[in-house]
């Protein structure tokens, strides 16, 4: 089954079956945040589709090493740190902290290995001095850049002409320009007031390019298996990447190169400098969305097109995840009768078969959850008809958790736990009612109701789930 997975090789330009380079294990390279700010939920797009491709890949049987950088040194980062007045590392703590707890929000697997850039930089000065001895960069300034005429393979990843480059054409900055090709910084000379490392390159700081290369090449070797990340990603940093590691080991530097598209907020690039961006404390916290619905949101669109984020989107999504909230609900506190799997095995082996084929297919998510829908919908039949067994209701409720291991929207973590308010009034119910005073029960049963919370009474007590609301009585988010 693992030889059937196939996925889009930005290198290629092509669909081709994934064969890792090492039996059984896949090493996997996945650029982590710049922690000069507060990531954005179109950030977390690319670092959903990743855990996505993770979960399926361990779900197939695979072994994954896993490794996500933390950039934590780099122009804006230098630049409001010293007009601060503080550490580089007091300024970034904040920000990969909060990046960790999104990430635990969103029920996103953590990497093996999360190295940071300032703590390699030795490693980074090594592959600085091994490409100006081998003739691939130069030194202008106490600035170190590659030259891009000794590496002809540039372009092959982004499809670059490099006809349009002009000979010794250097950029510094790492908020770099999009369409031009330049020999790239390797290393920075220190700069008034910058912030720097006392090295054998003379005084500075690396380029952003180099710290990618130098770290994945630390933890997974000189070539892996996968290197992932958004399409802004693919020129010129994982071009850079590609020519400077290459041009170090002389060997391939990455196999399979996967890149998600862009999330856009009622049509419109999200982005910083468009000042449309939203965190996801900001959805969680702030506006009480589920962040389940929300990881359901953003890993139901294909990696590859383009994800609308609009409050319809979101309902929808928050819809799909109650859809299997309620199933399960029903599996674990219906009364089934002894007997045997029925029709229930052949839903189930049809399922599987749909979701495995479509995640193999290139993480065709829509695919994967047809299947599963689908027979949610089959499976309700059988219930409504009294036509499924305990043993029965137990292989419904054990396959929707297998998938879920890779889907993994219905963790603990992204469980709803009622507002102290609301827990009261489902008390002062119960005494109502314990006190026959039905009126003043069903009243407040309807206040609960209008507020998206079902009761449902049951001989073991009463039990509650919530119901999407209208879009147009959410917020806008």
């Amino acid at each position: 089954m693992k030889n059937m997975i196939q996925f889009f090789n930005t290198l290629s330009g092509r669909l081709e079956h994934f064969r890792p380079l090492e039996k059984g294990m896949v090493k996997f390279y996945t650029c982590g945040p710049t922690v000069y700010d507060y990531a954005h939920i179109g950030n977390f797009r690319a670092y959903m589709f990743e855990d996505l491709l993770k979960r399926f890949l361990l779900f197939m049987g695979y072994n994954v090493k896993h490794v996500m950088n933390i950039t934590d040194v780099e122009d804006k980062i230098i630049r409001a740190a010293t007009e601060m007045g503080i550490s580089l590392q007091q300024y970034t703590k904040v920000y990969t902290e909060a990046f960790f707890q999104d990430l635990e929000r969103l029920n996103i697997l953590p990497a093996d290995v999360y190295p940071r850039a300032t703590e390699h930089i030795p490693e980074m000065v090594k592959m600085v001095r091994a490409l100006m001895e081998k003739g691939y960069a130069y030194q202008k300034d106490g600035n170190y850049y590659f030259d891009l005429s000794r590496f002809p393979d540039y372009g092959r990843l982004s499809k670059i002409d490099m006809g349009a480059r002009k000979a010794g054409v250097r950029i510094d900055s790492d908020e770099y320009e999009k369409e031009s090709v330049h020999d790239f910084a390797l290393w920075k000379a220190k700069k008034p007031g910058e912030f720097f490392w006392d090295t054998e390159l003379g005084p500075g700081r690396p380029g952003w390019h180099l710290e990618c290369s130098v770290m994945s090449s630390k933890y997974l070797g000189e070539t892996f298996d996968i290197h992932c990340g958004g399409v802004d990603n693919i020129f010129p940093h994982h071009e850079n990447e590609i020519a400077q590691s290459e041009a170090y080991s002389g060997k391939q530097f990455v196999k399979y190169w996967l890149h998600c598209q862009h999330l856009v907020r009622d049509g419109k690039k999200m982005s910083k400098s468009k000042g449309n961006t939203i965190s996801v404390q900001d959805l969680t916290t702030q506006q009480g969305v589920d962040p389940m619905a929300l990881r359901m949101l953003l890993l139901s669109t294909h990696y590859r097109k383009m994800l609308n984020f609009t409050s319809d989107a979101l309902h929808q999504a928050e819809s799909s995840l109650q859809r299997i909230r309620d199933f399960l609900y029903e599996l674990e506190t219906q009364s089934f009768p002894e007997g045997g799997l029925s029709g229930v095995e052949t839903l189930i082996r049809e399922a599987e078969s749909g979701f495995v084929s479509g995640l193999s297919d290139d993480l065709n998510i829509s695919t994967a959850l047809s299947a599963v829908f689908g027979m949610i919908k089959k499976a309700n039949i059988l219930l409504s008809l009294g036509e499924v067994s305990h043993k029965g209701a137990m292989r419904l409720r054990s396959a929707i958790q297998s998938w879920d291991s890779v889907l993994g929207v219905l963790s603990d973590r992204g469980q709803q736990t009622l507002p102290a308010d609301l827990q009261q009034r489902i008390d002062q119910r119960e005494q109502a009612r314990v006190s026959k005073d039905f009126a003043l029960a069903d009243r407040i049963r309807d206040e609960l109701l209008a507020q998206g919370i079902v009761l449902e009474d049951t001989k073991e007590g009463v039990r509650w789930k919530t119901i999407p609301s209208s879009p147009s009585k959410k917020r806008s988010p």
